[in-house]
């Protein structure tokens, strides 16, 4: 993907893989993966969550509070989170957990002053209170989620800011008759005691669109001062959409070729989503149902161990090695053996360093990388090369969500650059054990793991009485397995009299297997 390539230029795909324990969802741009997203079906914190919490402490020093989550988990809340209308929030909340604010919509409610931005935590808030708050951050490591008291909820054209007097038009959209429209438009739409973003979506879209898009931010408003008066802290008042129709909300345009899972469930859903807030673009969404692994079968799992390593290499030999530290991530940008015969030391450079900046912005998206990154770029004598690099970088770049600053390369040959950081960072080891000998040396002789699956076949089928069975091996197995007509297979269907499918997965380690039921359900032994 060139990075001058305009966002509505790319074409999409979404690949979306439904297990018992979560979804893996990848965004493949040009048939690339560029972005990797986990959601574990009991996530109890997501970015965009709203809480009603209690003050457990306050820390002077830190200029915070630490809010009580539930479950040992404590929240922290800085004092710059709290926002300038952190009063106004308070006393509603107060109110409407009492039962003495019934107007949802503000239309009456007199809005406190300001707090003073370089104020201290201590003067405004106290342990105990009760506070309205939406993760900012999910818990990284042994940290807590970080809130904020500045709510806001975002749809697929507008974000919707209680306490807000503001109409903000995206800075992304830059033609002006259309900014003049959509400035008319959400001012229009304004209410009292709300402020309104409007996002880049919005662009060209009707005005029936924008307006149904704020009644339904307007009843996600209403529905949570609806719950206060029956909850006690700590407690989730309400949850972000899930991961999967985020990206959809924040990215589905015409550059998208398709959306394909695993799920007819979810197809369904996405399809019904998307009919919503995209009419005509629901045929989009494909349901597989081929036999090998949807990650597989669209080439997902081989670019994720191509790409996940501390070495990733690029074309001509270049590549670059990726440092994690307690402070800041360090990339090392090498030539390789990409060496041209007809061209000088600082053309060679420039084509290494292309390659890599490119590279480089792909792999801050695809891993999440968060914090100070600092890249040390095969070194540059020439100004304008030097600046052509950073524009590169800056440009592959353009397409990343995350906020980002990118200083220009310094005398020493290196770019910094700090990234927004809302999420774990994905982390996927692609080195392992050797899974036939454990890391011993040694080998269980395959007699033995047939034995194994045998065993636990005759239990299945004999004692617990199941009438079909799905086994899951490494192909080296499956081959063993289902070799001639006589295969071991066949063997024990006609031992058994009940039928047994066979199914390669390369993720399966050779000494493991997985049985299934009829309904592809794992039987744990």
């Amino acid at each position: 993907m060139h990075p001058m390539v305009p966002a509505e230029a790319i074409t999409r795909e979404l690949i979306i893989k439904n297990t018992h324990a979560q979804v893996e969802i990848a965004l493949l741009e040009e048939g690339k993966l560029v972005e990797l997203h986990h959601e574990k079906k009991e996530t109890r914190f997501t970015v965009g969550d709203l809480f009603l919490v209690k003050v457990k402490r306050v820390v002077s020093g830190l200029n915070a509070a630490f809010l009580d989550m539930g479950k040992q988990v404590e929240g922290f809340l800085h004092y710059t989170d709290l926002g300038p209308q952190f009063n106004s929030l308070r006393k509603l909340v107060q109110a409407t957990v009492q039962g003495k604010q019934q107007n949802y919509l503000l239309k009456n409610f007199e809005l406190e002053p300001d707090i003073n931005k370089n104020d201290n935590i201590n003067n405004v808030v106290k342990k105990g209170d009760f506070l309205l708050v939406q993760v900012l951050k999910e818990p990284i490591s042994t940290k807590g989620p970080r809130l904020s008291c500045e709510i806001s909820f975002a749809g697929r054209y507008l974000v919707l800011l209680p306490f807000s007097r503001s109409v903000t038009i995206s800075k992304k959209i830059t033609a002006k008759n259309e900014r003049k429209r959509l400035e008319s438009l959400a001012t229009k739409l304004q209410l009292d005691g709300f402020g309104i973003i409007v996002r880049t979506a919005a662009e060209n879209t009707a005005d029936e669109l924008i307006t149904a898009d704020l009644q339904e931010l307007l009843s996600r408003w209403k529905s949570i001062m609806q719950k206060l008066p029956a909850e006690l802290p700590p407690t989730k008042i309400m949850s972000e959409q899930s991961k999967t129709t985020t990206l959809l909300r924040d990215l589905l345009n015409a550059s998208f070729s398709r959306i394909v899972t695993d799920d007819q469930d979810l197809a369904n859903d996405l399809k019904n989503y998307i009919q919503n807030i995209a009419p005509k673009q629901e045929n989009l969404v494909q349901y597989y149902q081929g036999k090998k692994p949807i990650f597989d079968f669209f080439g997902v799992n081989k670019q994720i161990k191509a790409s996940f390593g501390k070495t990733v290499n690029l074309s001509g030999g270049v590549y670059i090695v990726i440092e994690h530290t307690e402070a800041m991530h360090v990339i090392d940008v090498n030539s390789g053996h990409k060496v041209a015969i007809n061209t000088d030391h600082e053309t060679n450079a420039m084509q290494v360093n292309t390659l890599a900046a490119e590279e480089v912005a792909r792999q801050l998206r695809l891993r999440d990388i968060g914090g100070i990154i600092v890249i040390d770029f095969i070194d540059l004598k020439q100004t304008d090369n030097k600046k052509n690099l950073y524009n590169i970088l800056r440009d592959s770049m353009e397409h990343d969500r995350a906020r980002h600053t990118i200083l220009p390369l310094s005398k020493f040959g290196l770019i910094q650059i700090t990234r927004q950081r809302v999420r774990p960072e994905v982390q996927i080891i692609t080195t392992e054990v050797c899974p036939t000998c454990n890391g011993q040396g040694v080998v269980e002789p395959t007699a033995l793991l047939i034995d194994h699956i045998e065993e636990d076949l005759s239990y299945l089928f004999k004692e617990l009485n199941y009438k079909k069975l799905h086994l899951k091996v490494h192909p080296f197995v499956e081959s063993h397995l289902k070799k001639g007509w006589k295969s071991l297979r066949w063997q024990w269907i006609w031992k058994y009299k009940r039928w047994l499918s066979i199914e390669s997965d390369s993720n399966i380690p050779i000494p493991d297997y997985h049985f299934y039921d009829e309904n592809m359900s794992e039987i744990e032994l």
